[in-house]
């Protein structure tokens, strides 16, 4: 399960989605995630499934790959799920015991999981074919305007980065730290759930210890190569927007109108 997150994991291929601009791509998901809010019906979801067909199609990530993340969360869009189908009033449309399911239920609980399901896979894409190089750098040079208001921007960008990218380098360690108390005779899957959610605090105390060591190396290596923020720093790849940046943007821009226009008929 811990090695089914792919966000904030990066995917080593060659295609026209990892060679766009990180600052197109940032700005691409957020626009996307931002659109699945503003559909009203089934028309919108379907132009933002087939846009997120073709982008993830033109990443030359595999499908599975992407499939495979969504099982990290899918206790998650259960809960989500049962929650909204049984608990939202309305028309009645099926009832049994004291659970009722009503048509609005069903409709906000198929919304919810879409939109749960485009926004984790679409931002899996982002952080699958960005490296984390080129991710603080798009980060910091979209909120440059901030440095107006005296906000450390560069650090913001790096810590931000740092955050993402930990998040597999943790679960693979999580993974380890259970394989090795399993062999010592750990049982992490029988008993209630109750039971199950104790066995896993012994994992904590290795787990935080390990963040820690790594937090400390990282430090140290910063340290060691002299770095003392982003202030009069260089870039020995600035970025530069191309003509494939540019088409980038008039697609996003096409989907948008498209798919707002359709989802809000």
């Amino acid at each position: 399960m811990l090695r089914d997150i792919t966000l904030g994991q990066y995917y080593q291929t060659e295609s026209l989605i990892h060679r766009l601009d990180p600052r197109v791509k940032l700005g691409g998901t957020l626009l996307y995630i931002i659109s699945l809010f503003f559909f009203r019906n089934f028309w919108g979801y379907g132009v933002a499934l087939v846009f997120l067909a073709m982008v993830v199609r033109l990443s030359h990530v595999p499908v599975k790959f992407m499939v495979k993340g969504m099982k990290s969360i899918l206790f998650l869009l259960l809960i989500t799920v049962v929650f909204n189908l049984f608990l939202i009033p309305g028309t009645e449309l099926v009832s049994f015991w004291r659970l009722t399911i009503t048509v609005e239920g069903l409709r906000t609980a198929v919304t919810m999981a879409l939109r749960l399901t485009f926004l984790i896979i679409g931002s899996s894409v982002m952080t699958l074919t960005t490296t984390p190089n080129n991710l603080t750098d798009g980060m910091e040079k979209m909120m440059k305007p901030l440095k107006v208001f005296h906000v450390p921007v560069h650090e913001v960008a790096m810590i931000m980065s740092i955050a993402l990218r930990f998040i597999p380098i943790l679960m693979e360690e999580t993974d380890k730290i259970m394989k090795a108390q399993i062999a010592r005779g750990a049982d992490f899957d029988s008993g209630s759930l109750i039971r199950r959610a104790r066995a896993l605090v012994p994992l904590l105390v290795p787990l935080f210890i390990s963040a820690f060591r790594r937090a400390n190396d990282l430090a140290m290596a910063m340290e060691a190569r002299c770095y003392r923020g982003g202030e009069g720093r260089t870039k020995m790849k600035p970025l530069v927007y191309q003509k494939r940046d540019r088409m980038a943007y008039l697609c996003i821009a096409v989907y948008l109108a498209v798919s707002i226009t359709a989802g809000r008929l």
